[in-house]
């Protein structure tokens, strides 16, 4: 393809502190994965047991690294262009199969999640190489031809998978797959004989990563929503099932607080302003995203079973759903606040949560209480996280504690100067 026609196809931007706005084909796109989200949840319900929960974390992974590269492809390209809308329209056709097989993946769908995968993965790849003009002589990068080979490589074992007659083996073959496909990334995608990627190969328009990250992660909280909306409008409306309604919209509302008040600004304006955005978007946004997704699905699993039971005792299954789902959230948001924060510790109100959640997962255990009464419990624990992290941030709750125990305010005002000032460096 001549110099002109490809640079048309580009996203004009320098990939440090550039702008790239998220376009209306892009939101379009990401209808299939709000299906995909549901369809997840859907097959963890359906599948509670521990293979069940391999299962549906293998095909999670799957949906998250289709979506997550055509994220990275289009930071690069334009999408107001037409031969990338049109690419991003095939993608969208082979999402939207392998989203629809994912109910019957480990069964009668395998082989078309498969195809469908490899073709969404290498063929947006292969496109995106050759719209950057990597096979032009001389090329200045390889990248995207790079990762095209790694999803070629890791065909066949998708394919064996999907030929595989039970479904331990198909979890082996996709599973040795995903795991090589997770590595590719930390490899800078190396490959023999054409070398690897560099940290200026990945520059982006940091914004936009964020941006669509912050999006996706607004899919996920609306799977959890529409699950309590549904669910709530087919029970009988009793007082047990209001308060489940109204909790679990409070957990929703609780994690969106978590991760929205501080975490996507602050996200947003550290990977705008790093001198290696690529970087950044692939350890805080492309890694440590996946336990903040993965966390919201088990959030919203656990929202229908509250609802669908709400004065039952609580099982061993749900209080796992829960406490996992607790724990990934709160160790994914905990990550990126930190990675984007530039500091070395953690925050302590999530460590802070952390803790709250084995005790409730404990107590969960072996004290059966109800589930209502558990899942507000663990409701407030994020609601607690939230406002511990918005007081530390803005200050608003220093001056009520100091007025009424000063010995406490003393302590907590040296540890707000502390991190203030590390933060300052």
């Amino acid at each position: 393809m001549a110099e002109p026609t490809t640079s048309r196809l580009l996203r004009k931007v320098d990939g440090h502190g550039g702008h790239a706005p998220v376009g209306y084909i892009e939101l379009f796109f990401d209808l299939v994965y709000v299906f995909a989200i549901t369809q997840l949840s859907h097959h963890l319900l359906q599948h509670l047991t521990w293979t069940g929960a391999v299962q549906t974390l293998i095909l999670f992974l799957a949906v998250w690294w289709a979506w997550m590269y055509t994220t990275w492809a289009t930071n690069w390209v334009d999408p107001d262009q037409p031969a990338n809308r049109l690419m991003l329209g095939a993608v969208m056709i082979g999402s939207l199969v392998m989203s629809s097989t994912i109910p019957h993946a480990f069964g009668r769908s395998g082989l078309a999640f498969a195809i469908a995968y490899i073709a969404v993965q290498a063929g947006r790849s292969l496109y995106v190489a050759r719209a950057m003009g990597e096979w032009r002589r001389p090329s200045t990068s390889t990248n995207l031809t790079r990762i095209t080979i790694w999803f070629v490589a890791t065909a066949p074992l998708w394919i064996a998978g999907g030929l595989a007659g039970t479904a331990e083996a198909r979890a082996l073959w996709w599973g040795g797959a995903l795991a090589i496909e997770y590595m590719g990334p930390i490899c800078f995608f190396g490959v023999p004989g054409v070398g690897r990627s560099t940290i200026d190969d990945w520059a982006i328009a940091g914004g936009h990563m964020a941006e669509r990250c912050a999006l996706f992660i607004i899919i996920a909280l609306g799977e959890g929503v529409l699950i309590t909306g549904a669910t709530f409008g087919a029970l009988p409306i009793t007082g047990a099932t209001i308060a489940a309604f109204i909790i679990a919209f409070l957990g929703s509302f609780a994690m969106w607080w978590v991760y929205f008040d501080v975490g996507a600004k602050r996200g947003a304006a550290h990977i705008e302003h790093h001198d290696n955005p690529g970087l950044v978007g692939r350890n805080a946004f492309t890694y440590w995203h996946i336990p903040i997704v993965a966390g919201i699905i088990l959030i919203a699993v656990a929202d229908e079973l509250t609802l669908a039971h709400p004065l039952a005792p609580v099982h061993g299954d749900f209080v796992l759903t829960a406490a996992f789902g607790m724990g990934l959230f709160l160790v994914g948001t905990m990550n990126f606040k930190r990675i984007s924060s530039g500091n070395a510790g953690y925050p302590l109100s999530h460590l802070a949560g952390l803790v709250l959640v084995v005790a409730l997962a404990l107590w969960g255990w072996l004290a059966h209480p109800a589930t209502l009464t558990f899942y507000a419990l663990a409701t407030a624990i994020f609601a607690f996280v939230a406002l511990w992290e918005w007081g530390s941030y803005h200050g608003g709750w220093l001056e009520p504690i100091e007025r009424r125990a000063p010995w406490l305010g003393r302590v907590l005002r040296r540890y707000t100067d502390w991190v203030l000032a590390r933060r300052a460096r």
